[in-house]
Protein backbone atom coordinates (compact mmCIF):
# COMPACT_ATOMS: atom_id res chain seq x y z
CA UNK A 1 0.00 0.00 0.00
CA UNK A 2 1.34 3.29 -1.00
CA UNK A 3 2.17 5.52 2.02
CA UNK A 4 0.06 8.93 1.62
CA UNK A 5 2.62 11.88 0.63
CA UNK A 6 3.53 14.95 2.89
CA UNK A 7 3.75 17.99 0.95
CA UNK A 8 6.25 20.97 1.95
CA UNK A 9 4.88 24.87 1.71
CA UNK A 10 7.88 27.26 1.90
CA UNK A 11 6.42 30.68 2.91
CA UNK A 12 7.42 34.39 1.62
CA UNK A 13 5.68 37.39 2.00
CA UNK A 14 4.48 37.47 -2.33
CA UNK A 15 4.69 33.82 -2.93
CA UNK A 16 4.62 30.03 -1.41
CA UNK A 17 6.90 27.26 -2.53
CA UNK A 18 5.35 24.14 -2.72
CA UNK A 19 6.57 20.64 -3.00
CA UNK A 20 4.07 17.67 -3.21
CA UNK A 21 6.82 15.12 -1.80
CA UNK A 22 10.73 15.34 -0.85
CA UNK A 23 11.36 14.45 -4.36
CA UNK A 24 7.94 14.75 -6.16
CA UNK A 25 5.93 18.16 -8.30
CA UNK A 26 7.19 21.76 -7.46
CA UNK A 27 4.98 24.38 -8.05
CA UNK A 28 4.29 28.41 -6.94
CA UNK A 29 1.39 30.50 -6.40
CA UNK A 30 1.44 33.70 -5.23
CA UNK A 31 0.31 34.58 -1.04
CA UNK A 32 -3.35 35.73 -2.16
CA UNK A 33 -6.28 33.83 -1.32
CA UNK A 34 -8.01 33.10 -4.44
CA UNK A 35 -4.81 31.02 -5.30
CA UNK A 36 -4.49 29.46 -1.99
CA UNK A 37 -7.95 28.21 -2.59
CA UNK A 38 -7.16 26.67 -6.00
CA UNK A 39 -3.92 25.10 -3.97
CA UNK A 40 -5.88 23.83 -1.35
CA UNK A 41 -8.74 21.88 -4.41
CA UNK A 42 -5.38 20.26 -5.43
CA UNK A 43 -4.18 19.03 -2.09
CA UNK A 44 -7.37 17.85 -1.65
CA UNK A 45 -6.90 15.35 -4.74
CA UNK A 46 -3.77 14.16 -3.55
CA UNK A 47 -5.09 13.21 0.19
CA UNK A 48 -1.92 14.20 1.58
CA UNK A 49 -0.71 12.71 5.34
CA UNK A 50 0.06 16.66 6.12
CA UNK A 51 0.88 19.80 4.99
CA UNK A 52 4.07 21.14 6.71
CA UNK A 53 5.24 25.00 6.91
CA UNK A 54 7.30 26.56 8.57
CA UNK A 55 6.82 29.60 11.19
CA UNK A 56 7.61 32.40 9.27
CA UNK A 57 6.29 35.58 11.92
CA UNK A 58 3.25 35.71 9.92
CA UNK A 59 3.08 35.05 6.51
CA UNK A 60 1.64 32.05 6.85
CA UNK A 61 -1.41 32.69 8.42
CA UNK A 62 -3.69 33.47 5.19
CA UNK A 63 -2.78 29.82 3.93
CA UNK A 64 -3.01 28.04 7.54
CA UNK A 65 -6.62 29.15 7.57
CA UNK A 66 -7.33 28.69 3.74
CA UNK A 67 -5.98 25.24 4.00
CA UNK A 68 -7.75 24.59 7.32
CA UNK A 69 -10.64 25.62 6.14
CA UNK A 70 -10.47 23.12 3.38
CA UNK A 71 -10.57 20.41 6.42
CA UNK A 72 -6.66 20.12 5.49
CA UNK A 73 -4.15 17.85 7.79
CA UNK A 74 -1.87 21.32 8.47
CA UNK A 75 1.00 21.29 11.01
CA UNK A 76 3.08 24.30 11.53
CA UNK A 77 6.69 23.83 12.62
CA UNK A 78 8.75 26.13 14.67
CA UNK A 79 11.70 27.71 12.18
CA UNK A 80 14.35 26.79 14.66
CA UNK A 81 13.67 22.69 14.84
CA UNK A 82 13.69 22.90 10.74
CA UNK A 83 16.63 24.32 10.95
CA UNK A 84 17.96 21.79 13.05
CA UNK A 85 16.35 18.94 10.79
CA UNK A 86 18.06 20.80 7.52
CA UNK A 87 21.68 20.72 9.58
CA UNK A 88 21.15 17.07 10.39
CA UNK A 89 20.54 16.46 6.62
CA UNK A 90 23.69 17.89 5.71
CA UNK A 91 21.40 20.45 4.00
CA UNK A 92 23.57 23.73 3.31
CA UNK A 93 22.00 25.14 0.03
CA UNK A 94 19.01 27.56 0.83
CA UNK A 95 16.28 28.49 -1.47
CA UNK A 96 12.40 28.50 -1.56
CA UNK A 97 12.41 24.93 -3.83
CA UNK A 98 14.86 23.35 -1.64
CA UNK A 99 13.38 24.63 1.74
CA UNK A 100 10.08 23.55 0.53
CA UNK A 101 11.36 19.84 -0.39
CA UNK A 102 13.07 20.03 3.14
CA UNK A 103 9.45 20.84 4.74
CA UNK A 104 8.64 17.69 2.76
CA UNK A 105 11.00 15.44 3.84
CA UNK A 106 10.53 16.81 7.26
CA UNK A 107 7.18 15.40 7.51
CA UNK A 108 8.32 12.05 5.55
CA UNK A 109 10.53 11.32 8.08
CA UNK A 110 9.39 12.81 11.22
CA UNK A 111 5.70 12.54 10.83
CA UNK A 112 4.93 15.47 12.91
CA UNK A 113 1.78 15.51 15.25
CA UNK A 114 -1.58 16.99 13.67
CA UNK A 115 -3.19 18.62 15.98
CA UNK A 116 -6.68 20.53 15.69
CA UNK A 117 -5.87 24.34 14.19
CA UNK A 118 -7.81 27.01 16.06
CA UNK A 119 -11.19 28.31 14.69
CA UNK A 120 -11.74 31.24 12.94
CA UNK A 121 -13.77 32.73 15.51
CA UNK A 122 -10.37 32.20 17.94
CA UNK A 123 -8.18 33.20 15.33
CA UNK A 124 -9.64 36.84 15.10
CA UNK A 125 -10.14 36.97 19.06
CA UNK A 126 -5.94 35.63 18.88
CA UNK A 127 -5.47 39.10 16.63
CA UNK A 128 -7.40 41.45 18.58
CA UNK A 129 -5.85 40.29 21.32
CA UNK A 130 -2.31 40.67 20.40
CA UNK A 131 -3.46 44.02 18.69
CA UNK A 132 -4.03 45.15 22.07
CA UNK A 133 -1.13 44.04 23.39
CA UNK A 134 0.85 46.17 20.80
CA UNK A 135 -1.20 49.03 22.00
CA UNK A 136 -0.26 48.30 25.70
CA UNK A 137 3.32 48.59 24.60
CA UNK A 138 3.09 51.54 22.80
CA UNK A 139 1.60 52.92 26.03
CA UNK A 140 4.52 51.97 28.28
CA UNK A 141 6.70 53.33 25.63
CA UNK A 142 5.16 56.75 25.60
CA UNK A 143 4.61 56.79 29.37
CA UNK A 144 8.17 56.46 29.18
CA UNK A 145 9.00 59.45 26.98
CA UNK A 146 6.36 61.58 28.86
CA UNK A 147 8.63 61.14 31.67
CA UNK A 148 11.60 62.62 29.67
CA UNK A 149 10.45 64.68 27.98
CA UNK A 150 11.48 68.54 29.06
CA UNK A 151 9.50 70.99 26.01
CA UNK A 152 5.91 71.35 26.59
CA UNK A 153 4.78 71.24 22.94
CA UNK A 154 6.62 67.57 23.18
CA UNK A 155 4.98 66.57 26.48
CA UNK A 156 1.55 67.94 24.56
CA UNK A 157 1.95 65.77 21.56
CA UNK A 158 3.09 62.43 23.92
CA UNK A 159 -0.03 63.13 26.16
CA UNK A 160 -2.05 63.54 23.40
CA UNK A 161 -1.41 60.28 22.17
CA UNK A 162 -1.52 58.31 25.40
CA UNK A 163 -5.18 59.64 25.76
CA UNK A 164 -5.88 58.14 21.77
CA UNK A 165 -3.55 55.31 22.75
CA UNK A 166 -6.09 54.63 26.06
CA UNK A 167 -9.27 54.67 24.23
CA UNK A 168 -7.96 52.28 21.41
CA UNK A 169 -6.89 50.43 24.55
CA UNK A 170 -10.29 50.66 26.50
CA UNK A 171 -12.20 49.70 23.08
CA UNK A 172 -10.30 46.52 22.48
CA UNK A 173 -11.01 45.55 26.13
CA UNK A 174 -14.39 45.89 25.38
CA UNK A 175 -14.12 43.89 21.74
CA UNK A 176 -12.55 41.08 23.34
CA UNK A 177 -14.98 40.69 26.28
CA UNK A 178 -18.21 41.01 24.61
CA UNK A 179 -16.57 38.30 22.12
CA UNK A 180 -15.78 35.77 24.70
CA UNK A 181 -19.81 36.48 26.54
CA UNK A 182 -21.01 36.01 23.54
CA UNK A 183 -19.37 32.16 23.12
CA UNK A 184 -20.58 30.33 25.92
CA UNK A 185 -17.03 27.77 25.86
CA UNK A 186 -15.30 31.01 26.31
CA UNK A 187 -17.02 32.52 28.66
CA UNK A 188 -17.15 29.53 30.87
CA UNK A 189 -13.85 28.63 30.69
CA UNK A 190 -12.41 32.09 31.65
CA UNK A 191 -14.87 32.33 34.69
CA UNK A 192 -13.92 29.02 35.89
CA UNK A 193 -9.94 30.30 35.54
CA UNK A 194 -10.96 33.44 37.51
CA UNK A 195 -12.30 31.10 40.28
CA UNK A 196 -8.46 30.22 40.98
CA UNK A 197 -6.68 32.70 43.44
CA UNK A 198 -3.99 34.68 41.32
CA UNK A 199 -5.61 34.44 38.12
CA UNK A 200 -7.39 37.89 37.19
CA UNK A 201 -9.76 38.96 34.52
CA UNK A 202 -7.18 39.57 32.30
CA UNK A 203 -5.01 36.81 32.98
CA UNK A 204 -8.17 34.79 32.74
CA UNK A 205 -9.09 36.36 29.08
CA UNK A 206 -5.69 35.95 27.92
CA UNK A 207 -4.81 32.30 29.04
CA UNK A 208 -8.74 31.72 27.33
CA UNK A 209 -7.26 33.27 24.44
CA UNK A 210 -3.45 32.40 23.88
CA UNK A 211 -3.89 28.38 25.22
CA UNK A 212 -6.95 26.99 23.86
CA UNK A 213 -5.41 23.47 24.47
CA UNK A 214 -5.89 23.84 28.23
CA UNK A 215 -8.24 21.17 29.42
CA UNK A 216 -7.59 18.83 26.05
CA UNK A 217 -4.29 17.75 27.07
CA UNK A 218 -2.92 16.05 30.10
CA UNK A 219 -0.53 17.69 32.61
CA UNK A 220 2.96 17.03 30.94
CA UNK A 221 1.91 17.67 27.52
CA UNK A 222 0.43 21.30 28.62
CA UNK A 223 3.56 21.90 30.84
CA UNK A 224 5.41 21.11 27.87
CA UNK A 225 3.36 23.33 25.24
CA UNK A 226 3.57 27.05 28.12
CA UNK A 227 7.63 25.50 28.30
CA UNK A 228 7.57 24.93 31.94
CA UNK A 229 8.23 21.15 32.14
CA UNK A 230 12.02 20.31 33.09
CA UNK A 231 14.00 18.73 31.33
CA UNK A 232 17.64 16.56 32.01
CA UNK A 233 20.54 17.70 31.24
CA UNK A 234 22.72 14.33 32.27
CA UNK A 235 25.57 12.43 30.64
CA UNK A 236 27.33 9.05 32.19
CA UNK A 237 27.74 9.88 35.48
CA UNK A 238 27.09 13.50 35.46
CA UNK A 239 23.68 14.69 36.73
CA UNK A 240 23.26 18.83 35.38
CA UNK A 241 19.99 20.57 36.86
CA UNK A 242 17.29 20.65 35.03
CA UNK A 243 15.95 22.98 32.74
CA UNK A 244 13.23 24.57 31.22
CA UNK A 245 12.74 24.96 27.45
CA UNK A 246 10.74 26.02 24.63
CA UNK A 247 6.85 26.56 24.32
CA UNK A 248 5.18 29.46 24.17
CA UNK A 249 6.84 32.80 25.67
CA UNK A 250 3.95 34.51 25.82
CA UNK A 251 1.87 32.40 27.93
CA UNK A 252 4.58 31.54 30.06
CA UNK A 253 4.98 35.75 30.93
CA UNK A 254 1.42 35.75 31.71
CA UNK A 255 1.73 32.23 34.10
CA UNK A 256 4.47 33.84 35.75
CA UNK A 257 2.49 36.94 36.88
CA UNK A 258 -0.44 34.72 38.24
CA UNK A 259 1.80 32.43 40.00
CA UNK A 260 3.52 35.66 41.66
CA UNK A 261 0.24 36.53 42.61
CA UNK A 262 -0.94 33.27 43.96
CA UNK A 263 2.07 32.43 46.21
CA UNK A 264 1.03 35.39 48.38
CA UNK A 265 -3.16 34.40 48.27
CA UNK A 266 -3.31 31.15 46.69
CA UNK A 267 -3.21 28.79 49.53
CA UNK A 268 -2.08 25.54 47.79
CA UNK A 269 0.49 27.62 46.00
CA UNK A 270 1.58 28.89 48.70
CA UNK A 271 2.06 26.09 50.80
CA UNK A 272 3.99 24.20 47.78
CA UNK A 273 5.85 27.56 47.25
CA UNK A 274 7.13 27.33 50.99
CA UNK A 275 7.76 23.74 51.52
CA UNK A 276 10.39 24.35 48.04
CA UNK A 277 12.18 26.78 49.92
CA UNK A 278 12.21 25.12 52.81
CA UNK A 279 13.64 22.41 51.02
CA UNK A 280 16.40 24.87 50.11
CA UNK A 281 15.19 25.24 46.22
CA UNK A 282 16.36 28.89 44.48
CA UNK A 283 13.70 31.13 44.58
CA UNK A 284 13.37 30.93 40.96
CA UNK A 285 13.38 27.02 40.70
CA UNK A 286 10.29 27.17 42.86
CA UNK A 287 8.53 29.98 41.34
CA UNK A 288 9.15 27.70 38.01
CA UNK A 289 7.79 24.67 39.92
CA UNK A 290 4.85 26.67 41.15
CA UNK A 291 3.92 27.77 37.93
CA UNK A 292 4.06 24.23 36.29
CA UNK A 293 1.87 23.05 39.25
CA UNK A 294 -0.76 26.23 38.39
CA UNK A 295 -1.24 25.14 35.09
CA UNK A 296 -1.71 21.47 36.02
CA UNK A 297 -4.33 22.65 38.83
CA UNK A 298 -6.15 24.80 35.62
CA UNK A 299 -5.48 22.57 32.87
CA UNK A 300 -7.35 20.09 35.42
CA UNK A 301 -10.08 22.97 36.28
CA UNK A 302 -11.11 23.01 32.64
CA UNK A 303 -10.33 19.31 31.82
CA UNK A 304 -13.61 18.77 34.32
CA UNK A 305 -15.46 22.08 34.08
CA UNK A 306 -14.52 22.26 38.01
CA UNK A 307 -14.34 25.72 39.56
CA UNK A 308 -11.16 26.28 42.23
CA UNK A 309 -11.33 24.21 45.89
CA UNK A 310 -8.86 24.41 48.31
CA UNK A 311 -8.50 20.62 47.72
CA UNK A 312 -6.09 21.07 45.12
CA UNK A 313 -2.76 19.42 45.90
Amino acid sequence: MTEAMWIGIDVSKDKLDCACGSKGELNTCPNEVHAIEGLAKQFLALSPAGVVLEATGGYEKLAVAVLARHKLPVVVINALRIRGFAKAQSQLAKTDAIDARLLALFGEQIKPQIRELPSEALRDLQALFARREQLVDMLSTEKTRLHHAQQVQVKKSIQALIRAIERQIEAANGQLLKAIENNALWSTNAELLRSAPGVGPVNSMAITIKLPELGKLNREQIAAIVGVAPFPHDSGKHRGARHIRGGRAEVRALLYMATVTAVRCNPVIKAFYQRLIQRNKLPKVAIVACMRKLITILNTMIKNQQPWTPNFS
